[in-house]
């Protein structure tokens, strides 16, 4: 009898530490899951909101400069050089710095300049070589929802800032999905559906985490589709994707490849999978480059899809460089043309990525909701939508549930006790450098701070 008793109260001591063990994890889960919504939900609101405009902007921009965008289709248009001609005599101290032939019909030209320190859009009617008006290129709207979207208009600070609370969102899906994963059998009440009948308590988290896990696949899509533009974590990207092979075969080469210290990104704006891009230079053989009218004959007469925008060299060894960023990305395109001889240098098009830039030029375009017209951008928009409400849901059940003076942090002990979720969130530290960094300086003020100062660590319900 005596050995039963004792096997049994070992096993129910057992079974104790086994929950006291499991309600430990849930508490730091919850914990981590609590903070990392705190500081970073209201700056996934903003790029929410931003990116839901921005989704919109083909349709947004087509209203807003309608008048600069359609001209009346006559029977013949003049030359692409007429054209600049023009511009040149409305403003004789400009540098021509790109050419954008309308790409149907009803569409004007663009011709950029640079004058008095400003970069301006001049429309022209491809009819009749007339102004039809010019943009200030810092004021167009969509570009500032843009800079707000993946800057917070503060340049590289803002966009370290964007790239942290990105890769900390995957941190709130993977500790949200734990906490909201069912404990015990239940139905579908709590778990895919709100339960409506179970007093406000139960329906404020419902509310939360139930739209949360609806919207979870499509918000890691955005997150991890839109961080190769991101300044850290992309820039390392893109650089291990080009050098393990993803990047340019060499059958994109007139020739050798050239040598060089330029990259395309920084004379064109091109599709992500060239911005890396060597930029040859064009054999000087004369005098004379080639007119504006002989690229875009070399243009047509390579296919290149119309959206194209031609970059125009300001160097004696530079070269014309081609960039088609269209809607869909099996049409993008980036080619350098020898200035002078109108040799193609490099033709570097879809079917010439490697499989990693075949896989980010698709998530741009779906990021953006360009791949697939309206249905792209309506669940886009609905996952924006979603993440917007999650984050003012989760805001209003802390504000319900937070004690006065206090912020109301589930308590749970020390990370560094806690070695299962201690490993995860070191590899998403590894995978994610800023999370790295940060998860750093959260535990140096955890141990050094909150756990040694009473005042601040009943504050913070450590």
């Amino acid at each position: 009898m005596e050995v039963v008793k004792v096997d049994q109260t070992l096993q129910g001591k057992k079974k104790l530490t086994n929950k006291q063990g499991k309600s430990s994890l849930y508490q730091t889960v919850w914990r981590w899951h609590f903070y990392a919504g705190i500081i970073f939900a209201p700056l996934l609101f903003i790029l929410a909101v931003t990116g839901s405009i921005y989704l919109f902007k083909p349709q947004i921009e087509q209203v807003i400069y309608q008048d600069y965008y359609e001209v009346n289709p006559q029977k013949d248009k003049i030359s692409a050089s007429e054209q600049i001609e023009e511009v040149k005599k409305l403003y004789p101290d400009s540098g021509v710095t790109t050419y954008r032939p309308g790409e149907n019909a009803t569409r004007s030209s663009e011709v950029n300049i640079t004058t008095d320190n400003e970069s301006l859009t001049i429309f022209i009617d491809p009819y009749t070589g007339k102004s039809i008006g010019e943009l200030n290129n810092e004021a167009k709207i969509m570009d500032k929802i843009e800079e707000i979207h993946g800057e917070l208009m503060a340049g590289t600070l803002g966009d370290r800032i964007v790239e942290l609370a990105a890769c900390w969102a995957v941190v709130l899906i993977v500790t949200g999905l734990y906490l909201w994963f069912p404990k015990k059998k239940q139905g579908l009440s709590g778990f895919l559906i709100p339960r409506f009948n179970k007093g406000k308590k139960i329906l404020r988290r419902d509310l939360h985490a139930v739209p949360a896990f609806w919207i979870a696949a499509g918000m890691l899509f955005l997150i991890m589709t839109g961080l190769p533009w991101s300044g850290l974590w992309g820039n390392n990207f893109q650089s291990l994707a080009t050098n393990s092979g993803s990047g340019y075969p060499p059958s994109i080469w007139v020739g050798s490849a050239p040598t060089s210290t330029i990259k395309t990104k920084d004379i064109a704006n091109v599709p992500w999978a060239a911005e890396n891009l060597d930029v040859p230079i064009s054999e000087i053989k004369g005098i004379i480059p080639l007119s504006i009218d002989d690229v875009v004959a070399i243009a047509n007469r390579e296919g290149i899809h119309p959206t194209y925008t031609v970059y125009i060299p300001n160097e004696k060894e530079g070269v014309y460089t081609l960039s088609a960023f269209p809607p869909k990305a099996q049409d993008e395109a980036t080619m350098h043309i020898d200035q002078y001889s109108g040799a193609v240098l490099a033709d570097y098009r879809y079917e010439n990525y490697g499989l990693i830039g075949k896989i980010v030029a698709w998530g741009i375009t779906l990021h953006k909701g360009t791949q697939f017209g309206l249905v792209n951008q309506l669940i886009s928009l609905l996952v924006c939508i979603g993440i917007i409400l999650v984050s003012v849901s989760g805001f209003y059940l802390w504000l319900k549930r937070k004690p006065k003076k206090e912020m109301g942090a589930p308590k749970s002990p020390s990370i560094i006790k806690m070695k299962i979720f201690l490993i995860l969130l070191i590899g998403l530290g590894i995978l994610f450098p800023l999370v790295g960094l940060s998860l750093i300086v959260v535990c140096l003020i955890d141990w050094l701070i909150i756990q040694r100062i009473p005042a601040v660590k009943k504050l913070m319900n450590a």
